[in-house]
């Protein structure tokens, strides 16, 4: 049996304005219809003979990588939050830590899968086949990584290039080249003897700590400071924030693979893409006989080998060529498709600007449900809201604001101060400034409602947590 270990960290700032740092790629339904790219990285597990996986993700992201899993039907998912962002070598520490722990004495040294939440592989079939490739060389110690038989001569990639061949598709790791220049890029692929660095990997979890030991020693100490200092909640294991803030930040390719000595790469051809850019997404996406890849309520007009994203309103080009369109509620991104690399650039004027953009949707999801602040002004602001059944928000009170809920369709179970009280369609309730209050959907279906809120701060920070069954108290 493998053990899928499922990174799921990052924020994906070049696909903004879709990813956002609140709801980044690995969370959004991109390239697979209805399964978010994380939800199709455990999809494509299916058939093989894997245990449940184990998901590690940044602490902000930890109720939607918890409901993504759960409509996967992977409700029993151990998430591991990372208090802060230390690269790929901490984060396969403490999956490999865990691993070792709960492995029984004398037992085999578990396989770890590791694999990356945002990527796409088109063709399962022989992605599963290269991973059975990559088993017999894990068991003899190997630290396996899969190098993609490149179809261009991409320069946005590192390369592998392959040493003496082990087996079927199989070989040692030569070297680990970085991004190269297009000319560079070009003998790679002529050579045939070099594959694209596609960051997944196969070996066992006790190999990978002893050559973590060898080779960044300081990195393992910090991961086992960390982890030795958990606190289990929910389904979420939280590490000991203070140690792992200490660890230094390496890629499991500079700190590990690029130094052992028992490295070797399985070739892959499955259609393989890290989904880095807009031009990327173009790339991959299915096209009409112009070129156009087209989601959503889109009208073209002499428009060719363009990307369009609608998501709440009518998008229509005339006479455009080779662009990139993504609207949101909230943003609008118009790019040409050689430029996409620069939307970093536009992100980063979002922050120093003090603007919002870059954090979240309007739409906001929460583990009770979603809201979308439809409306707002100086001292008002409006949310629909949806409560999931048996779901219910914190015992809270806000210093700066009151609010009125009006119900569209449910029932609300309200607690307003001392009172408890059933509201329902067309009933509106009101909860002044200062009033300990909560909101829950005692029914079976959906609880949707209208909030409008007034007073002179109406920031998400405004908000003293009492009770919550999320552990936000």
């Amino acid at each position: 049996m493998i053990h899928p270990v499922i990174m799921a960290g990052g924020t994906g700032s070049r696909l903004w304005p879709m990813s956002r740092q609140l709801n980044p790629k690995q969370f959004l339904k991109l390239t697979n219809g209805p399964l978010s790219m994380l939800q199709a990285t455990v999809a494509r597990l299916e058939g093989m003979d894997a245990a449940n996986p184990l998901l590690i993700c940044n602490e902000e992201h930890r109720f939607l990588a918890a409901e993504q899993m759960r409509q996967s039907g992977h409700e029993d998912t151990r998430i591991i939050l990372e208090p802060c962002g230390r690269n790929t070598a901490p984060a396969i520490a403490l999956a490999a830590l865990q691993l070792t722990e709960a492995a029984e004495s004398g037992a085999d040294d578990p396989l770890m899968l590791v694999l990356a939440a945002d990527h796409l592989i088109k063709d399962v079939t022989a992605f599963q086949e290269g991973v059975k490739k990559a088993i017999p060389l894990a068991r003899e110690g190997k630290l396996v990584t899969f190098g993609i038989v490149p179809n261009h001569p991409e320069t946005g990639y590192g390369y592998i290039h392959r040493g003496t061949e082990l087996g079927p598709d199989s070989y040692l790791v030569d070297k680990f080249v970085e991004k190269p220049d297009q000319a560079t890029a070009n003998g790679y692929l002529d050579s045939g003897e070099y594959l694209w660095n596609s960051g997944m990997f196969l070996f066992g979890a006790r190999q990978y700590l002893e050559e973590l030991e060898a080779h960044r020693p300081d990195i393992l100490a910090a991961c086992r400071a960390a982890i030795a200092d958990t606190a289990d909640d929910l389904h979420f294991t939280r590490i000991n924030a203070e140690r792992f803030a200490e660890c230094p930040s390496d890629s499991v390719d500079y700190a590990v693979m690029e130094k052992t000595d028992k490295a070797a790469v399985v070739s892959l051809d499955a259609g393989w893409s890290d989904i880095g850019s807009w031009s990327a997404l173009w790339e991959v996406s299915d096209k009409d006989a112009a070129g156009n890849s087209l989601t959503g309520d889109v009208i073209t007009h002499n428009t060719a080998n363009t990307l369009i994203r609608a998501d709440s309103r009518l998008v229509a080009t005339v006479g455009v060529d080779n662009l990139v369109v993504i609207e949101t509620k909230d943003a609008l991104l118009v790019a040409h498709k050689d430029s996409v690399q620069d939307v970093k650039t536009v992100v980063e004027r979002i922050k120093t600007d003090g603007r919002h953009e870059h954090m979240n949707h309007r739409e906001v999801y929460r583990p009770w449900g979603v809201y979308d602040s439809i409306d707002n002004g100086a001292r008002y602001q409006v949310k629909r809201i949806t409560v999931k059944p048996g779901a219910k928000l914190s015992v809270q009170m806000h210093h700066h604001r009151a609010e009125h809920w009006i119900v569209v369709s449910g029932t609300a179970r309200v607690t307003n101060g001392e009172k408890t009280y059933l509201v329902t369609e067309n009933q509106s309730t009101y909860i002044p400034v200062g009033q300990v209050h909560s909101l829950e959907n005692p029914g079976v279906i959906d609880l949707e409602l209208i909030e409008v809120q007034s007073g002179s701060y109406l920031g998400e920070d405004d908000i003293v947590r009492y009770e919550d069954r999320y552990g936000r108290k």
